[in-house]
């Protein structure tokens, strides 16, 4: 899925914030982890991981959303009862695509950690010519 980065950063209203989640979302690998808050600050809403789990919360069941990329900043799957057995799907998501979880929900989280494209600097913005 090629979503321009800068799409994520719309404002709020335009395509609402639990589809900039999804987006965000969707560009996280096979294989690879993202944290909450990391995926807040992608989409431009510093300090919202909390609705971002939200959001994951809203999505049916199956998704073609990778939902189960996405833990916390410990480094683990949020377990709770009010998830409705989602935590051990998840787990199981994971240990799938070769991401080992233990029993607790911990996982390696440094190891498999995904870094975000940047988004690519736009060039008006800097001014006409670097100056020398």
């Amino acid at each position: 899925m090629n979503i321009p980065t800068t799409a994520l950063r719309a404002s709020p209203a335009a395509d609402g914030f639990d589809q900039r989640v999804y987006a965000a979302v969707a560009l996280i690998p096979h294989g690879r982890l993202a944290t909450y808050g990391q995926i807040a600050d992608l989409i431009g809403a510093y300090g919202c991981a909390r609705q971002v789990g939200w959001a994951l919360r809203r999505l049916p069941l199956p998704s073609a959303v990778p939902w189960h990329r996405v833990v916390n900043a410990q480094g683990r799957i949020s377990l709770s009862p009010s998830r409705e057995g989602s935590d051990w799907i998840q787990r199981e998501l994971l240990l799938a695509e070769g991401i080992p979880v233990d029993a607790e929900g911990r996982l390696p989280l440094r190891a498999y950690r995904w870094e975000a494209p940047l988004p690519e600097l736009d060039q008006s913005a800097l001014g006409s010519s670097p100056r020398v």
